[in-house]
């Protein structure tokens, strides 16, 4: 039988799970893995949060030592129509994918860049935030690039300019996040080993509701929030918003401790 949880009863069942201490994981040793624990704990399938109007909930759960970013959703950058990623970015803007001429064949091409709004990454990409259109764009300057590193790769370029520009639209974007992430519950961890087993700790629990478009906006434009694009020329593993988890909490309108 699958259980079935109010609010009031899964916020119990954390707390009891807090209460445990340190308990051992059957999972594998990643990042996914402390939110799948969490999930065989509670009893419930993966990604299904059975509550009442589950689909306005989220549970998410997140080391408290990690540095890696936590993946809010995929999604494509406008115009939808130019295919963006593999049409422009790969072909324009690649480079020889590190595995050409072994697993993949010797043009095989690779397009990965995890970015945001306030650095340039050393192959001279970006976010801009355009509030007054409404946009979030990619944007690339050839001077940004590193040449100590890049050199080689600069000069033969394909493209000289990112023309037009994929973006994504503040709406598009608030509704992307809002149907995941509208409301939730995140769960932070402490983690460690005992003879070569991982162990966690669940313990800081927050109920968080009502996501805040302008606070989600803030969010990108202050650099918390990351575009991660992972393309080769034989597959797109698709364009991923990425987020510090620290800053979740920050992003709602309501938010409770327990």
């Amino acid at each position: 039988m699958v259980k079935i949880y109010t609010k009031e009863t899964l916020i119990d069942a954390l707390k009891e799970i807090r209460r445990q201490g340190w308990v051992l994981t059957g999972r594998k040793d990643n990042d996914g893995g402390i939110g799948n624990t969490l999930e065989d704990l509670l009893g419930i399938e993966e990604n299904n949060l059975p509550l009442p109007n589950a689909a306005e909930w989220e549970l998410k759960a997140q080391k408290k030592d990690t540095t890696a970013l936590m993946t809010l959703f995929h999604m494509e950058p406008s115009p939808r129509a130019f295919k963006f990623v593999p049409s422009i970015l790969l072909p324009g803007f690649g480079w020889q994918h590190q595995e050409a001429g072994k697993k993949y064949s010797h043009d095989e091409k690779s397009f990965r860049q995890t970015i945001n709004s306030k650095n340039y990454s050393s192959r001279g990409f970006a976010i801009q935030v355009d509030r007054k259109n409404q946009k979030i764009l990619v944007h690339f300057d050839p001077n940004k690039i590193d040449l100590d590193i890049h050199s080689a790769w600069k000069a033969g370029l394909s493209k000289k300019s990112l023309v037009p520009q994929p973006y994504w639209g503040f709406d598009d974007l608030f509704h992307k996040i809002g149907s995941k992430l509208h409301n939730c519950f995140f769960v932070n961890a402490e983690s460690k080993r005992i003879d070569g087993k991982l162990y966690f700790h669940y313990q800081d629990i927050y109920m968080l509701k009502t996501l805040d478009k302008g606070k989600f906006i803030d969010s990108i434009e202050s650099g918390n929030l990351y575009i991660d694009f992972d393309a080769r020329t034989g597959h797109n593993h698709g364009t991923k918003f990425r987020l510090r988890s620290k800053v979740l909490v920050e992003l709602y309108a309501e938010t409770k401790q327990y």
